[in-house]
């Protein structure tokens, strides 16, 4: 039987990027340049370096962009095909759902099946590429505006997929914001800093840096994006509906990208607020007196506060300490303003909700530190690095067992959130089995570390 041209593209694009950027010819939809760009010596080395600089020559997009949005999707984590919650796939997050096609508009461009699209890495980036590529071309895009990254600004508020112009710019935002901060090297993937100057146009308006909206006038740090109404309950809690837990979640997805799917009536889910990961920011899309439905059991529903944390539960890198302290100050004042005990009967997971079918928060959430930090054990240590060599090793977690994240130079003053038992070391300061985490996955032994403390830290809570 005959190959079918898909089936020869798919088969391309699974032996390697670079056959799919020389071998193809281009969809009628998208002009990519005449004469695709090598990759460097340095992309090829690792096959999703290849992935990206491939679909980058093939559809004449920004290199740096195209990792930049697939970093504040996923991380650059495909999640074995899983779909997120909105239904999105893959690294960049190809989405499929009533109100956004980014997965199907993919397929129609390369010409590759949707099974590709969301379970091969390659597949998935360049399907992104021409997605970001056909929507240039429909903003009027020249080859000169598409060597500029501001340019792309509109094309990138675009493929979030927010119909409120707000969320939109947050969107988009944060992925110019990952292109001045640069992306550190993951699975050999990299960004350097650089300045940028997005280019808005109308979204310019839509929303001063660093907000949504308007504020929230349940809880004064949070930012408020209502969900549509088709995704909660009107109530007049809690004298009706008396609130008795708080119940947390993780979104399976990004933190604009989470809001932007409470406010499509289709979703049938909300929750009363979001946390962002990298800073901590908060923002509100139900009111606390109504019912958000994020719970999957209309009776804990109509009794919690629903609190999704952005990130997916089998990557811990998203449970940032800027997010786990920003999530329990707002959980302490719900349990404040609403008489809720501060222990882990009342302030719950969702996998803990009876009848559950989602894992939530997952294995990663560390429960022992973040309940510390709701019953107001909030201290930040601090202490100087000190060792006869001229780096310490960082570790993934508080032993000699786990693996090596980086260095510390001697000399350096650290940052302590919180302190666990584990390897006992002998150094510096003698001998301890305390360690020190000086951010998120990443541990130091206090053999090393001159904190003014023998043992632990006072108000420093324990992981």
């Amino acid at each position: 039987m005959p190959v079918s041209v898909a089936a020869r593209r798919t088969r391309l694009l699974l032996g390697g990027a670079l056959a799919l950027v020389t071998g193809l010819a281009a969809p009628a939809a998208v002009t990519p340049p005449a004469v695709a760009a090598p990759a460097s010596a340095a992309a090829s080395a690792h096959p999703l370096a290849t992935a990206f600089a491939a679909a980058a020559a093939r559809y004449d997009v920004p290199r740096d962009l195209l990792v930049a949005l697939g970093y504040a999707e996923s991380r650059l984590d495909m999640h074995a095909g899983a779909p997120s919650a909105s239904g999105g796939y893959g690294l960049m997050h190809l989405v499929h759902n009533p109100a956004v096609h980014t997965l199907d508009e993919a397929a129609r461009l390369t010409g590759l099946g949707q099974p590709a699209l969301r379970t091969d890495p390659a597949a998935n980036v360049l399907g992104a590429a021409a997605v970001l590529r056909s929507y240039a071309d429909q903003a009027g895009l020249d080859r000169a505006d598409r060597a500029d990254v501001d340019h792309w600004y509109a094309a990138i508020a675009r493929y979030g997929g927010a119909t409120d112009p707000a969320v939109a710019r947050l969107y988009a935002d944060t992925v110019y914001d990952l292109l001045r901060a640069g992306v550190s090297a993951v699975h050999g993937v990299a960004v350097a800093a650089r300045p940028v100057a997005p280019q808005r146009g109308a979204l310019e308006r839509a929303a001063t840096p660093g907000e949504i909206g308007t504020l929230s006038t349940d809880y004064g740090p949070a930012a408020w994006a209502p969900a549509s109404t088709s995704n909660y309950t009107v109530a007049s809690r809690p004298s009706s509906h008396p609130i008795r837990y708080v119940v947390i979640h993780v979104t399976q997805g990004s933190y604009a990208g989470s809001i932007s799917w409470f406010q499509n009536p289709s979703a049938q889910v909300s929750a009363h607020y979001t946390f962002r990961s990298s800073d901590g920011a908060v923002t509100q899309s139900v009111r606390e007196k109504d019912i958000a439905w994020h719970a999957g059991n209309w009776t804990y529903n109509t009794q919690s506060i629903g609190i999704e944390h952005e990130g997916y539960v089998d990557d811990p890198a998203w449970f940032t300490d800027a997010m786990y302290r920003a999530s329990a100050a707002l959980t302490r004042n719900v349990a404040d303003k609403y008489g809720i005990p501060k222990d882990r009967q009342h302030i719950i997971g969702h996998v803990e909700v009876p009848g559950a079918t989602h894992t939530d928060p997952g294995p990663n959430w560390n429960w022992t530190y973040y309940m510390q930090l709701v019953q107001g054990i909030t201290g930040i240590g601090s202490g100087t690095v000190s060792t006869p060599s001229s780096t310490l090793n960082v570790r993934s977690g508080p032993g000699t067992s786990y693996a090596v994240v980086g260095t510390v130079a001697d000399g350096t003053r650290v940052s302590i959130y919180c302190q666990a038992v584990g390897t006992t070391v002998t150094g510096t300061y003698g001998t301890s089995n305390i360690w020190n985490r000086i951010g998120t996955n990443r541990y130091v032994s206090d053999a090393y570390v001159l904190t003014g403390y023998d043992g632990f830290i006072p108000n420093v809570p324990r992981c």
